[in-house]
């Protein structure tokens, strides 16, 4: 075993009804099995959160757990949050950037869970192993971005802090976990969570190291696979992150326009105003989460525009963004789009979630179901940009119509009444992410399935990392036969991505096929890709097993016709013209691959036993 590991061996546990904070000690072979982010959380919160727990209360946990490889030279720096979902009522996670993961392992935890309720608004300290938690009073009410600040003039710049917004003090459903001044975990509603017991922020501070640098094999090795980095990939996301695909997915059929109900050629012609280099001409400087080599993310100028004052150093929009606040509205107006941007940062927001429920609210307003009346004069109109960042406030703050759409659609259209159900698009409570399945089949299955429902982040058909060659998808992406075991491998790589710590985006660029390379060369193992391939399928199994327990059937969700082209919804001009998914033949060969019964999507006893989960099968009578 190497001196220094990409583990500590510990996680932290944070009882805040009596208010004491214990450390627990980790095997090895716990992180062989579960590696790390939500792997490590899936089996923890299995065990102890009890079955029927209010994902609102005491009994739920909230976990922060970095990833295996976070705060290490090869590529690691994200984080997950954990919890029992009050969106879905199932399992629950959100993954997230910036330099907090870094930061809580290299303090000497490779995870927080947070149990009970507060009975006063705190703070958890935590300063290397010497752990507190403090009054936060005098915090409570402050947008996110401004309380880090806060924090960062008591405790120093080499601080990093988790954080929520008054949404999620507020309990929003879309509300997140802040970091970085504006990376968010931002799904599932993990910030109402943290909201339900008192929590406003996690501060970390810490004097230590995962890996040391004059570790030079590690970051050696680091080196040499940057070297063979794809190029071009590499220098689009350096030159306009997420946001340079803005403009032509508009058209492509990728991106949903109008609320999923329009086609961007015919209806939102104009979209120079979301090229990459325009958005970049607002743009002062690079931002990289901790010591990200590809430094996809930029900052911008001061904002020059009164109407939509955002100030220096304020996030680029990520893609997600602009589309839900853009294509999605039919706005192309660059400042209220970075405006929308900060304000969903300060007020701790989740940017699908918060577009996503403005789109329902205008498609609702503009067919007479709410009215000027009920919005309190706001004219909720496509294109209206001043309306969107009124009811964006509303929202933040939960006031006015605000109240209506602070939890998301889903609860909003049960509010509004039945005939708003033909404009809600979400599945199983979540809002719908910004890419069509009808152009990426594989999507539609993982926007119904995966136990976080409408999760585009949960499947990257493209990549390898030395493991099994699962099947490729078919070329023809009207072809929706035999789609279903290379979902199965595709999600399940997904997993180990994401519980490893490594941005989606690296994945996308680096050579994958020295992924257990890098995992080997920092914890002593040697294990092959078969070997994470395994702890990828143990976990998809274990998320699922958690969410079927407590009642969350992925198969009897509701799942907007707009998504698959059904009925009256299909599509008569554009790129995905004429399309209707088979959804039937997609759900059933990704279950059956999964070896999930494709009724009640309970994994078998045979497959949970083939991956040491006879406990989990015992647990769930199958």
């Amino acid at each position: 075993m190497p001196e220094e590991l990409a583990y500590n061996g510990k996680i932290l546990n944070v009882d805040l009804s009596s208010g004491e904070a214990t450390p627990e000690t980790l095997d090895d072979q716990f992180y062989k099995d579960y590696l790390g982010g939500y792997g490590i959380g899936a089996r923890i919160l299995f065990d102890r959160i009890p079955v029927g727990a209010d994902p609102l209360g005491p009994d739920n946990v909230l976990g922060l757990v970095p990833g295996l490889l976070t705060g290490t030279p090869i590529f690691g720096n994200r984080f997950q949050a954990v919890c029992k979902s009050p969106s879905t009522g199932g399992w629950g996670d959100a993954n997230c950037g910036g330099d907090f993961g870094p930061y809580l392992k290299f303090a000497g935890w490779d995870g927080i869970f947070m149990s009970g309720i507060s009975d006063k608004p705190v703070f958890i300290l935590i300063d290397d192993d010497k752990v507190t938690i403090e009054d936060a009073s005098d915090y409570w009410g402050m947008g996110a971005i401004e309380v880090e600040k806060k924090f960062k003039d008591v405790y120093g710049k080499k601080t990093s802090v988790a954080c929520i917004g008054p949404s999620g003090e507020k309990l929003s459903l879309i509300s997140g976990i802040c970091n970085d001044h504006g990376r968010l975990a931002a799904r599932s509603g993990v910030g109402a969570v943290m909201g339900s017991k008192k929590v406003k922020a996690v501060v970390v501070k810490s004097t230590r190291q995962m890996i040391q640098q004059h570790d030079k094999e590690a970051r050696g090795l680091m080196k040499e696979s940057l070297d063979a980095f794809s190029a071009p990939l590499r220098d689009f996301f350096r030159t306009f992150g997420t946001t340079g695909i803005t403009a032509g997915s508009a058209h492509s059929g990728d991106s949903p326009v109008q609320n999923w109900g329009g086609v961007g050629q015919e209806v939102f012609k104009d979209v120079d105003g979301l090229q990459g280099p325009v958005v970049n001409e607002l743009m002062d400087k690079h931002y990289a989460c901790w010591h990200c080599p590809l430094a996809c993310g930029a900052e911008s100028v001061a904002s020059e525009n009164p109407q939509y004052p955002y100030p220096h150093h304020t996030h680029r929009p990520e893609y997600e963004t602009m589309a839900s606040f853009g294509t999605m509205n039919l706005s192309n107006n660059l400042d209220m789009l970075i405006y929308a941007n900060h304000l969903c940062n300060e007020y701790g927001l989740d940017t699908i979630g918060a577009g996503g429920v403005i789109s329902f609210a205008i498609e609702c307003f503009e067919n007479g179901l709410i009215t000027k009346e009920d919005t309190e004069g706001i004219d909720l109109r496509w294109s209206n940009d001043d309306a969107i960042i009124e009811m964006l406030h509303q929202i933040g703050k939960r006031e006015g119509f605000g109240e209506v759409l602070a939890d998301g659609i889903k609860p909003a259209a049960e509010k509004i009444g039945e005939a708003s159900l033909a404009y809600a698009t979400h599945v199983g409570g979540q809002e719908l992410p910004m890419h069509d399945p009808k152009l990426q089949p594989e999507f539609f299955t993982t926007y119904k399935l995966d136990p976080t429902p409408a999760r585009h982040t949960q499947y990257e058909g493209a990549s390898r990392f030395g493991g099994p060659e699962y099947p490729a998808a078919p070329e023809d992406f009207k072809d929706y036969e035999n789609r279903g075991g290379h979902h199965k491998g595709a999600s399940e790589y997904m997993h180990v991505v994401n519980a490893t710590g490594m941005c989606q985006f690296i994945m996308m660029t680096a050579p994958t096929e020295r992924f257990p390379e890098w995992v080997n060369q920092v914890t002593g193992w040697d294990l092959t890709g078969d070997d994470l391939q395994a702890s990828g399928e143990r976990i998809a199994n274990l998320r699922m097993a958690f969410t079927v327990r407590e009642g969350d059937n992925p198969k009897e969700r509701f799942v907007p016709a707009r998504l698959w082209g059904g009925g009256d919804t299909q599509q008569k001009v554009g790129p995905l013209a004429g399309v209707t998914l088979d959804i039937e033949t997609m759900e059933n060969d990704f279950l059956n691959a999964c070896g999930w019964d494709t009724e009640t999507c309970v994994p078998s006893r045979s497959k949970l036993e083939e991956l040491g989960l006879k406990d989990v099968a015992d647990a769930l009578a199958v």
